[in-house]
Formats: structure tokens, sequence, C-alpha cells
């Protein structure tokens, strides 16, 4: 059999009648395929799998993680220090390039096992796969495995199914699929085979199934369509597959001063060695060579080798504080940038909201009732409101609550639905819909127990699409002369059904008034996003009932109950949760599946926006990029979208210079999640799909968690800011000591002391001090406690670097006076300087030695902020002064202890020496105090937005 163009090759499936799509398809709606032209296709089409891409090799991987900028100027010090080693010999090992080579083979390992399972998402997809499939070949019905599947095959589907490949439906029998993994709808969606006219996105497309989905009621026959990568869930496959990785701001930051700092260190050797030979007039090749050597040691020494090694550790600890707040890290960077993120992109359902319909009114002849609580405990306050002119909370009189306990004794009984309760846990088994009725009949009284004992099911009318409505018939223990209908549907079709309506235990006729104002109702409970379901119910005689007769001739003569509306409700904590972000600068945008006014609604009880306006994905559709752009400014909410769309708002947010945090559960929201600048999934209602391509998982699914972890990257980046601005003021401070002790020797009395190159510090001195002070201090401060203020500033700017102009003012002058009091301690101590010492040159360089480590442990408690004071708070890190300790107690060893006295050229000093250096040190503290103070009297804080380093 000749193979014939698909339905996409001429128009969409769902705009053409199921014989239309069998015949395009070149099948037969009773026989199927052939197993033949079965075989020839699958051949051609491919198995029904997704595809996943080439993964990297394991090598490439590695090789990459030594790409950086910062990493390759490690990997040249680490060398030059061995250089420096072999040639003075001073060492029994090289410890300060095998210390480098250490860090950054940490680092490199720490990389490569985060990014290990980066092909991981679309495999969870070929997970959700159906494993077999019910089709028609040959006019047999065969279960065959789901990877055979293709295009033109009869599938039959049944509750519990999940549905092998899109598919247009030929017949269906009350069928419901639950599509909210690709859709983001929460409710099931009703199918049926009825032609669409017109444009319909892939939520609305109700004479379709779709791959991967699961058949949670009825029964369908259906035209496979698509398979393989051409599914809708293959799409998405592909979308995430051709998602470029996203670098974090934090990892764009420091390539840039990894590539500043390689430019620093470069003209600082060059100057310095052509500093030296000018001045000194070195001649001989002996002589350049030891030039040559200082300088190369001198630039390893401005290299902050400790930054990766403290980058990674920080935010690893980050992380654990964030696990403990529920939000999981798969990507160490992810902390950062959550942190500064400046919009949260958020799926409604699960996330903002339980994804537990709720009963939130009942509407009856005598009045309406509101029900308080949420999800699927039976608890919550029930109230009522006069009917006739609504001022004001009422108690239940008789009447209403006589029609209240009837409506949902209908609700209760006309059910399938399951509800249980497990270690103080309530889920519900079946339709949420039914579940919600269950959970609202238990809260006005109406216990299981006694429904069961004096209801006993007798038969039932199965709901089906076509007619809406789901009946049960029920014996009654107190009136055994009849048989009770009960029925529930849509209101429209119910109210047509009735012909009276209850009013307290009477009934009265349904008039062409009464009916119009009970629609006007349901319209209204439709305006507060509530959907709504109409229950009726009437008696038999018992004597005339036959179960044979059970069918939907019954659902006439009917007596109308009231109206039930419900809701799946927003999270009690979330709308909390979105007034704390939004005060902390932080944008919330709902993008959801679900219907534009359920959207709207529920946006507006979360406070996310109040205007009511919310944009469709047909809207999107419609929408040039120009349009979309100005459009993701002002709206905040967008509805009936599909992957495709979420996408495009995402880079629109992204293209507004946004950093965008993307919050999902469904498959439908992986591309997106992938794209964000941080993809947060859902731990519990997530599939694996969006948990795998996504850089933060809830563990509670609860948007507050998101509020937290965000507080959290906060206070990191602010910490890794803190560090940044200590390594490099010490760093410097050395540079610069280095630099002008060479310019200034002579004046400084160096060269009266003596013979040849005068050097201020020797280079195993410098390279201890980097040792000494650029590890446990470094890391103490990426542990300081977050201040209380972190959610009341706006979020970093996203082209703002990780050391702003601030910063760096800040570091220059701290280096400037780091080398000015060290030097002037040299002076001191030597013969013929500008102050009178009489000490030896290894006195003066053990003095200056000492001076110099004192400053960095200074600095490191003024460089907690560029605004606060260094007393701010000044014992709140128990790590920091330990840090400190540690530093002072190595400093001792090496200027007392005979074996490293030896090897650093160091010699003891008295009390009286270190109460000088440390007075002469003490001065950049003292020094960073009066410029903050004057920072602070000249730019007052102005609000939650002064203080913006830190």
């Amino acid at each position: 059999m000749a193979s014939k163009p698909t339905p996409q090759e001429q128009m969409a499936p769902y705009r053409l009648s199921p014989g239309a799509v069998v015949n395009a398809l070149g099948s037969n709606e009773h026989q199927g395929l052939g197993d033949n032209e079965a075989k020839a296709r699958l051949e051609r089409d491919g198995p029904n799998e997704l595809t996943t891409v080439k993964p990297v090799p394991g090598w490439r991987k590695l090789l990459a993680q030594f790409t950086d900028t910062l990493v390759i100027l490690l990997l040249v010090a680490a060398g030059v220090s061995m250089a420096l080693w072999l040639f003075e010999r001073d060492s029994d090992l090289p410890y300060e390039a095998i210390a480098i080579l250490a860090i950054v083979l940490l680092n490199a390992g720490m990389g490569y096992v985060q990014q290990a399972r980066a092909e991981q998402a679309v495999a969870a997809l070929r997970r959700m796969a159906a494993a077999k499939a019910l089709v028609i070949r040959d006019g047999e019905q065969r279960s065959i495995p789901a990877s055979n599947v293709v295009a033109g095959d009869i599938i039959l589907m049944e509750e519990g199914d999940t549905i092998p490949a899109d598919a247009r439906l030929i017949h269906s029998v009350a069928l419901q699929t639950s599509e909210a993994a690709l859709t983001g709808e929460s409710l099931p969606e009703a199918k049926e085979p009825e032609t669409i006219v017109g444009e319909a996105a892939i939520g609305d497309r109700q004479n379709m199934v779709f791959s991967g989905t699961a058949v949670t009621y009825g029964r369908g026959t259906a035209v496979v369509t698509a398979t393989g990568m051409r599914t809708q869930m293959g799409q998405i496959a592909g979308m995430l597959d051709q998602a470029p990785p996203e670098t974090t701001p934090l990892q764009q930051d420091l390539a840039r001063v990894g590539k500043l700092l390689g430019l620093v260190v470069v003209a600082i050797a060059v100057v310095m060695i052509a500093t030296i030979i000018l001045l000194e007039h070195i001649s001989g090749f002996s002589a350049i060579f030891d030039v040559l050597i200082l300088g190369v040691a001198l630039a390893v020494a401005a290299v902050p080798e400790g930054l990766p090694a403290v980058v990674t550790a920080v935010l690893a600890l980050g992380v654990q504080r964030m696990a403990r707040r529920n939000a999981i890290v798969r990507h160490l960077a992810a902390v950062e940038t959550l942190g500064s993120a400046n919009v949260i992109a958020s799926d409604k359902t699960g996330t903002l909201t339980r994804n537990e319909m709720t009963v939130r009114a009942v509407v009856t002849a005598s009045g309406r009732v509101t029900l308080a609580g949420t999800g699927y405990e039976p608890v919550g306050e029930v109230t009522a409101h006069r009917a006739s002119n609504g001022d004001g909370a009422d108690t239940i009189n008789q009447a209403l609550r006589l029609e209240l306990e009837r409506a949902l004794t209908v609700g209760d009984r006309a059910n399938n639905a399951e509800l249980q309760e497990e270690g103080g846990e309530w889920t519900v088994q079946g339709d949420p819909t039914e579940g919600a009725l269950i959970v609202a009949a238990r809260k006005v009284g109406l216990a299981e127990e006694i429904l069961d004992a004096r209801y006993e099911r007798v038969g039932e009318v199965p709901f089906s699409s076509e007619r809406k409505l789901m009946s049960t018939l029920n014996t009654d223990r107190q009136q055994r002369e009849h048989i009770q209908v009960f029925t529930k549907g849509a209101p429209d079709v119910l109210l047509g059904r009735c012909t009276r309506e209850r009013v307290g235990d009477s009934t009265r006729p349904l008039t062409p008034e009464r009916r119009t104002e009970i629609l006007q109702t349901n319209e209204q409970l439709a305006r507060e996003a509530l959907r709504t379901l109409g229950v009726a119910a009437k008696l038999l005689p018992a004597h005339s009932f036959e179960p044979d007769d059970v069918d939907e001739a019954l659902e006439e003569d009917l007596v109308f109950v009231g109206l039930v509306g419900m809701i799946d409700p927003p999270r009690e904590e979330a709308k909390q949760a979105v007034t704390r972000a939004k005060a902390a600068g932080i944008r919330p945008v709902m993008i959801t599946g679900d219907h534009p006014v359920t959207a709207a609604v529920i946006a507006g009880e979360l406070g996310i926006c109040s205007d009511g306006r919310a944009v469709s994905g047909a809207d999107i559709d419609r929408m040039p990029d120009e349009e979309l752009y100005q459009t993701v400014r002002e709206v905040s909410v967008y509805a009936r979208v599909n992957p495709e769309h979420k996408l495009r708002i995402v880079g629109a947010l992204q293209r507004d210079k946004a950093i965008v945090a993307m919050t999902g559960d469904g498959v439908n929201d992986a591309p997106a999640l992938k794209a964000a600048d941080i993809g947060i999934a859902m731990g519990i209602s997530g599939t694996d799909v969006s948990r795998e391509a996504s850089d933060i998982i809830l563990a509670d699914d609860n948007f507050a968690s998101i509020v937290a972890a965000v507080e959290e990257g906060r206070t990191i980046f602010a910490n890794i800011r803190k560090f940044l601005r200590y390594l490099l003021s010490s760093n410097i401070g050395e540079v610069m000591t280095m630099f002008f002790g060479v310019v200034l020797a002579g004046t400084i009395g160096l060269t009266e002391s003596v013979s040849g190159l005068a050097l201020p510090l020797l280079a195993t001195q410098i390279l201890w001090i980097n040792m000494v002070t650029d590890g446990a201090p470094a890391l103490a401060l990426g542990l300081d406690p977050g201040g209380a203020d972190a959610m009341t500033h706006p979020p970093r700017p996203r082209d703002e670097g990780v050391i702003t102009g601030r910063m760096w003012a800040g570091i220059i002058f701290v280096g400037t006076v780091t080398a000015a009091g060290t030097l002037f301690v040299l002076d001191a101590s030597l013969p013929g300087g500008l102050v009178a010492g009489d000490g030896s040159l290894e006195y003066a360089r053990t003095m200056a030695f000492t001076t110099l480590v004192l400053f960095s442990l200074f600095t490191v408690f003024s460089s907690r902020s560029d605004e606060e004071s260094a007393f701010e708070g000044l014992f709140s890190n128990a790590w920091l002064w330990g840090a400190a300790a540690l530093s002072i107690a190595l400093q001792v060893s090496v200027v007392y202890l005979p074996f490293l006295q030896k090897a650093f050229s160091t010699v003891s000093l008295s009390l009286h020496d270190w109460l000088f250096c440390t007075v002469v040190a003490s001065s950049v503290l003292w020094l960073r105090e009066l410029s903050k103070l004057i920072t602070r009297i000249k730019n007052p804080p102005l609000g939650p937005a002064a203080e913006n380093s830190v």
C-alpha cells in the first residue's frame, strides 16, 4: 500500500473529520494497518521513541574544566612556582606549585561531577513513554511495543493507559485525559471526536490525544497522527536539546575578572622587570635571570589562587543551607543567579496553587454558602449570606441548611472518587472535581458512614462528554418506597432537564425568571474563576425500578438543588511570598496553561496583578517580537500557553535585561526551565523532565521556598563580593609593596643593607603570605551570616559586574595604605632610611613580612562592607575570628620555629616588635572606617537600594 501524505502536510488533524484523517493516513478504521505496511512505515519513520543527541565524551567534559581564563592563569602560576623552586631549591618540595595544582584539579573535578548529567533531561522524557500499546492490525486487536506504533495505526485506549503517540479521536465514551504535564491544565480534559473549526491551542484540541499523557476516565479509539520526535512531547524534547546552555552572571563576571587579572599580571611583570633593569643597571645573564624570576614570582602573588576554590566552597556551603530551606541545587553557580533574579516566571498549578480542587461556594434557592479551607483536608468554616441583598454574613437558617445538605449529598453520592487520609495527609483517588465535592460534604457534617448507611447505589448513568451529566441511583433507608436519583453536571445542560427547584424541604416550579436568575448566578461564579457544577435529584417509585432500565432517560423532570463553585486555590503562604518578592524588587509573572479568567483571578488574589489582564497563547501567536517585547513589560499573567509561548516570553524578558527564574513542574516547562537564567522545578509534583532540565528543585513544591532561596542566594553573592574585595585588596597591597619597595630602595635604606638586587621581601615570603591569608580568612568571609535587610534591596542589575567601581576604589585605597604602612615599618627597621633604625636586613624583612600579614587580617574585617562599619556585627561570624587566629598562629610559627626561619629567612621578634607591627597594620582599619563614614555622610541611605554591594 502506498503511503499517503500526512495530515501535517495538508492541514492540522484536529481540523479534519476522523474519516478524512484516517483516509489521509492510508488506514482503515476497522481493519487498521496491515503488518507489511506497518513494517514499511516503521523503517521509513523510525521507532516511536524520543531521540537524544550524541553525548559529549567524558574526556572532553574534563578538559573543558581547564579552559577558564583564571584556571589557565593558575596553571601558569604553578609552572612558574615550580620553575622558581627548581631555580632556588629553598625547600624540600615545591609546596606552592603542589597547592595550586591541587586547587585546580579539585575545582575541575567538582565542575565535572556537576555537569556529568547534562544529557539526562531528554532521557527522562524517554522514560515517560508508554511501554505497550493496544492497536488494530489486519482487523485484530494486538498489544505491541509502543516503540513500534506508526502513523496510521488505530489505537484503543482505556482508563489508566498511557497514550503512546499523538492521535486524532475517532470514537470516545466519557473519555478524559490528564494533560497537566503537557499543557499545565490542572483538571482532566474531556475528549470528544467532533471536528474543531479554526485554530486551537494544544489545551483546546479536545479531539486529539497526546503522547505521554494518561487516560483518567472512559475509553476511546484514535488514529495515530504523529510518532517519536514528531509528537508534541517530541517537539519539546527537540527544543530542550536546541536550547543553548546559559552561563550565569557570576560565571561571566569571574571570567571578566580572570581576564582583567591576566592583563594586570602581565603588566606588573613587564613594568617591574623594566623598572629594576633601568634603575639598578642590571647586566649579565645571571642577574637578568634573577630579575625575571622575581617579576614572574610577583605576578604569581598578584593572582588570588584561592579564588576558584573559595568560590566553589562558598557555593557548596550555600547549597547546604538552601537544602535546609527545601531548595535543592543541582548546579553550584545557580545559587548566585537566583539571588540576582528580578523576575520569577511561575506556573500556576501546583506552584502558586495547591493543585487540589476546593469547593468555595454553594448557591441554592435560599442563599449562598461559602466554605473556607483549602485542599482535601475536610476542615473549614461554613458561612452564609442573605440571598435577598447579600449584605454581610448571616447564620445558616433552617431552609438554607436543608438545601446545602441536599446539594452536597447529591455531590457526594453522584461520585466515584475516594477521600483518603494517611499520616495526616489527605488525598483523593479519582477525579479531583469529585474529590472536592466529598470534602465539601464532610465540612458541613455529612459523614461518610452515615451517607453509606442510608444510601446504597443500585445503578449509574456514567458521565459522557455528549450529555455532560452523571447520575447514580440509590436506595434510601429512610424512604424505602423510593429510589433516589442524584445527578450532577454542566449547569446549563442540567437546568434544561429540571422542572422544579428545591426550597427548604419542599419544591416549587422553575419559572423562566428563576431559570434566568440561576444562569446569571452561574455566570457570576465563572467570573470569580470558579468551576461550576449543577446538582439535581428526584424520587422514583421503588416498585417501578428495573436495573435494566437505567439510562439517560432517567435524567428528565429533575428537581434543581443548587450550584457548586470550586477552584484550585492559591497556597496560603504564596500571597505572603509574592508580597515579599515584590518588596525585594522581584516581579512575579504567572505563565500557565489554565483558562485566562481563572489565571487572572488567582493572580489577583495573590497580588501578582491588579488589572485583571491576562494574555493568552493565541494572543502571543499574533504578536510580532517587538510587540511581545513591549507586552512583557506590562503584563504579568499569561494563560493557555504552549511550550513555544513560554520560550518566547522568557526570551522577551531576557531581552529586557531581566534575570529570569522560571518555575514549573511539567514536561511543557522543561525548555523554558533550561532557557531561563535559573530553572526551578517542583520536587513532589514535577516530572523527571522538568527536574533534569532545572538548576534548582523545590523539595516541598512551595512558592514560598523560592523566596527563601532568593534570600540565601543574595547572601551568598554578597559574601562572594566580600572575599573578592578582601583578596584583591591584600594582593594589590603585596604588589604595591614590592614595586615601590624596589623603586624607593635607596630612600628607605635597602641599597645600603644589601649587595646586589635590593628587595623589600623575598619571593618565598610573598608566596607564604598568599597561602596564610588567601585561604581560611577568605573562606570564613564566605560564611558571613546574611543581614536582616537582604530582602529589602533590589536585585543586582544584569550588567553590573561582580566588582563595582566603588569596590575598586576601596580595593586600591586599602592596597595603597597597606603598601605605605609595610614600607614604613621596613624603613624604620633599617639604618640609613628616612626613619633611623638599627636592625639587620633579615630583621627588617621579618618586620615588614609580619606587618603585611597583619594588614591582611585587619583588611578581612573591613572588607565585610563598602559602607557599613566593620564593628557592625563584629562578633557574628565565629569562623572569621577562628581563621584570623589560625593565620596569626602560622605567622608566629614562621617567625620562631628554627626550620621555618631558615626556609623563609626570618628572625625572632620581641613583644615590642609585634606591638609596633600591629599598630601600623591596624591603620588600614581606622582609615577605612573614616572613608566609610565620609561616604555615609555624603551619600546617606535613601532606602533599601542604598547598600547594593553587600
